[in-house]
């Protein structure tokens, strides 16, 4: 079954920023497209950016110019680096593949954004 592990998350001050990280394992990571979620407190889970095995992106309208997504296939990894954050960027985020695979959800990392 495939595995995806979150981290980086944290309390950060607004117009701060944070890396968060996913390792996957159990799948054929390369021929993937990765994104990563996020879903805050009483609301949907969204796609926030999402990268393509050969190297196309595509980002919510409210992270455009402010959270970039990248992957390293060799350590079945994917990034989000989010700067300027807001307080309405405050959620768990999760990572999975685009379309997400049912049943599949990592555990999330919680970013707070907050003075």
């Amino acid at each position: 079954q495939v595995q995806l592990v979150e981290s980086g998350g944290g309390l950060v001050q607004p117009g701060g920023s944070l890396r968060l990280s996913c390792a996957a394992s159990r799948i054929i990571f390369s021929i993937r497209t990765m994104a990563w979620y996020r879903q805050a407190p009483g609301k949907q889970r969204d796609m926030v950016a999402y990268k393509t095995s050969d190297g196309r992106t595509n980002y919510a309208d409210s992270v455009k110019g402010r959270f970039t997504i990248s992957r390293d296939n060799a350590k079945n990894t994917v990034y989000l680096e989010m700067n300027s954050l807001k307080p309405e960027d405050t959620a768990v985020y999760y990572c999975n593949q685009f379309p997400s695979l049912p049943d599949t959800w990592g555990q999330g990392t919680q970013v707070t954004v907050s003075s």
